[in-house]
């Protein structure tokens, strides 16, 4: 005899028929409009081509000259980057402190609902926030490169624009996520809002923060590379001009290099979690 537990009919059965049928009627539109064609590939002469293309990889470049030269993208690559995250935290740090009711006054005496003029006050931040992340970093990197001309200085800028709105809206998320008590605690006892935040929420959240921080920093370097096809240096700028030379062999080096650019960004990520979580 079958257990009753086995018998009954899902609850949630007729809403997961629904949103899935709603998912497939709106995906459909989008492959659509995306003109997705992947019989292209294998169309004609096509295979060939790509065949032919990537067999140039292989070897990858390993004379002396290019490494000293690959090397010094590599360094590039992971400065702009690096830069661009110092200069990232540098805004998104105070923005994510005033944008986060974690340390909101008036909630500690209303029980965790902040005035609405305190919460009024938090949005002029929340709006910077989002204008610094709603343009993608190539798009900064486009303006910059114009700007200050071409280098890796455009590729910092860009960087630290878009990922300083990124940082700000997760850190409040995370200070908002911590358990609000110690917080109240400290700031009912007479503490500032750095005592409260010192002492209340950063112990709770340097462990998603590291994390998070980690992992943004190693898209950075992804994005590094990828702005270098605009002119903002490192790896990437390096790997266009391969590229316009059908030097295979220098590209497959420089993926490789990326490669091992985020295997260890990956293993500082696991090295900081096991620390200090």
């Amino acid at each position: 005899m079958l257990n009753p537990v086995f018998t009954q009919r899902d609850p949630a059965a007729h809403s997961r028929l629904v949103l899935t049928l709603v998912a497939l009627a709106l995906l459909w539109p989008g492959l659509s409009l995306s003109e997705l064609d992947i019989g292209v590939l294998f169309d004609g002469s096509n295979a060939e081509i790509m065949a032919s293309f990537l067999s140039g990889f292989w070897p990858p470049a390993h004379d002396a000259a290019f490494l000293r030269l690959l090397g010094r993208a590599t360094l590039e690559t992971l400065a702009i980057a690096t830069a661009g995250m110092t200069l990232a935290l540098a805004v998104a740090i105070p923005c994510a402190l005033l944008a986060t009711r974690a340390l909101s006054i008036s909630a500690v005496s209303r029980g965790g609902r902040p005035h609405w003029w305190a919460q009024a006050l938090r949005w002029p931040v929340r709006g910077l926030l989002i204008l610094l992340r709603s343009v993608p970093e190539i798009v900064w990197a486009l303006l910059f490169v114009r700007a200050v001309g071409l280098g890796p200085t455009a590729g910092v800028l860009a960087i630290a624009i878009t990922y300083a709105g990124m940082l700000g809206k997760v850190y409040a998320e995370i200070f908002e996520s911590v358990d609000p008590l110690p917080t109240r605690a400290l700031i009912g006892a007479g503490g500032s809002r750095l005592q409260a935040f010192a002492y209340g929420v950063l112990p709770q959240a340097t462990g998603e923060m590291l994390s998070y921080t980690v992992y943004r920093w190693e898209c950075a370097i992804r994005a590094s590379v990828v702005m270098g096809f605009v002119g903002a240096g490192g790896l990437g700028q390096q790997m266009d001009l391969s590229i316009r030379m059908f030097a295979g062999g220098e590209v497959a080096s420089m993926l490789l290099t990326f490669l091992v650019l985020v295997l260890l960004a990956d293993l500082l990520s696991q090295q900081l979690r096991r620390r200090y979580v």
